[in-house]
């Protein structure tokens, strides 16, 4: 059965022009209006969601064909529709970059793109561009344009007298910094470093123009089914590092493991502490490298596990979490610290992107989708287990496994493959 549900998707012709600022400033602004909004992002991202949901109340889960795939994005778009009175949805990119792209997912739900572009030191071209986004694909749906960064009145005017006739306008943001997002190597910082974030994110809300506020059309979003979850994982424990370290954590993947029976407990290596009593640890992605010397001050953590390692216990650590598991890390700056050393790996964080893209795998456990974005390179003589493929082309990333030690650059999104996961938690 169908839902409707009023529903926008915010894109841009290119990264960088403020989505995540204004898909923030959205959600808030109707939120205040007593509206319930739920909110996506389209396409791999761990940052732009924890800005999301302190934006919009609500925990903010991906939305892509690749990763999580049709029948997963269709169920979880019905059932916000049948609790919310608006979704709102950031794009990944440009609005037709990567495949697939922010326009495949609004095409195949039918949800219209409200465009975001970054107008400095532009006039006419504004609706250049505009005309390029609506044109482009033949079943694309513009809503219309927003434009960002606008630096007075008549520039306003001057952009929107640009736009064909058919293009409605949003209006205009200013380049305030008072509601900029601060950022680091990763994309934006996030949300629990910016002390003064709901400020920000008030301010925006508060500077939205009144065409930016209106209700977009109901969409109709069809019932999508999910096959049951066995109890794979019932009476496990999985002990699970949380902070600002290591914060790079799917909701979608801590609902799976629930779902499969697990019991989850968290801990924070920044405060010192090791894993509770528990049958499997995870270490996700983070920002270890920010914390050299708090991370290397624990000196429980390592001992901790190793000796869970030695037990054969099952240990999976993604991105950051590999590295801290490295012999030693060394920053941008050339600072080093000796680390966990259950890897025999150095790990050296570097100022140009090493990789990043989509990834599919497949290991002994079974096939599994995610993604991949670092800074950093690993230098080890340890043969990988498997190595991940990337469906637009790029590099894949190494799957090393040292008895039941699992690592990679890849963050894994868990649902791809229920069974598959729960089996690198397993003894």
């Amino acid at each position: 059965m169908s839902r409707y549900c009023p529903a926008l998707l915010i894109s841009a012709p290119a990264s960088g022009q403020g989505k995540t600022s204004v898909t923030a400033a959205l959600a808030r602004k109707h939120r205040d209006a007593g509206r319930r909004v739920r909110v996506f992002k389209t396409g791999p991202d761990f940052l732009d969601p924890m800005i999301l949901q302190r934006a919009g109340g609500n925990p903010v889960y991906q939305l892509d064909l690749f990763m999580v795939g049709e029948a997963d994005c269709r169920r979880l778009l019905h059932d916000a529709a049948l609790e919310a009175d608006l979704i709102l949805i950031e794009g990944v990119m440009g609005l037709f970059d990567g495949a697939p792209s922010s326009a495949d997912l609004a095409t195949l739900f039918g949800i219209p793109v409200l465009a975001v572009i970054d107008a400095r030191a532009m006039a006419q071209t504004f609706g250049a561009v505009a005309h390029g986004l609506a044109t482009w694909r033949a079943d694309i749906r513009l809503a219309g344009v927003l434009a960002n960064r606008v630096g007075s009145a008549r520039h306003a005017d001057m952009l929107k007298t640009s736009l064909p006739p058919e293009l409605d306008w949003y209006g205009a943001l200013p380049p305030e910094a008072a509601h900029a997002l601060p950022e680091r190597h990763l994309g934006l910082v996030q949300a629990d470093e910016v002390a003064d974030l709901e400020a920000r994110i008030q301010h925006a809300a508060d500077a939205l123009p009144p065409e930016a506020c209106r209700l977009p059309a109901p969409v109709a979003f069809e019932a999508g089914t999910a096959p049951p979850v066995p109890p794979l994982l019932q009476g496990q424990r999985i002990a699970i590092a949380r902070d600002a370290a290591f914060s790079f954590l799917y909701p979608a993947n801590l609902d799976l493991l629930a779902a499969l029976g697990a019991e989850l407990v968290f801990f924070s290596p920044l405060a010192g502490e090791a894993p509770p009593i528990c049958d499997a640890v995870w270490l996700p992605g983070g920002y270890p490298e920010l914390h050299l010397q708090a991370l290397a001050a624990n000196t429980a953590l390592p001992a901790a596990l190793r000796e869970h390692h030695l037990a054969g216990k099952p240990v999976l650590a993604e991105c950051g979490g590999m590295l801290y598991l490295a012999e030693s890390l060394t920053d941008a700056d050339g600072t080093r610290a000796n680390l966990a050393g259950l890897l025999p790996a150095r790990a050296v964080m570097q100022k140009r992107l090493a990789g990043l893209g989509l990834q599919g795998i497949t290991l002994p456990e079974g096939p599994l989708r995610g993604h991949t974005f670092h800074h950093s390179r690993l230098e080890t003589d340890l043969p990988p287990l498997a190595r991940a493929d990337n469906p637009n082309g790029g590099a894949g990333e190494a799957v090393y496994r040292l008895g039941r030690l699992t690592a990679s650059y890849m963050h894994f999104y868990f649902p791809s493959n229920p069974e598959a996961a729960a089996a690198l938690f397993l003894p």
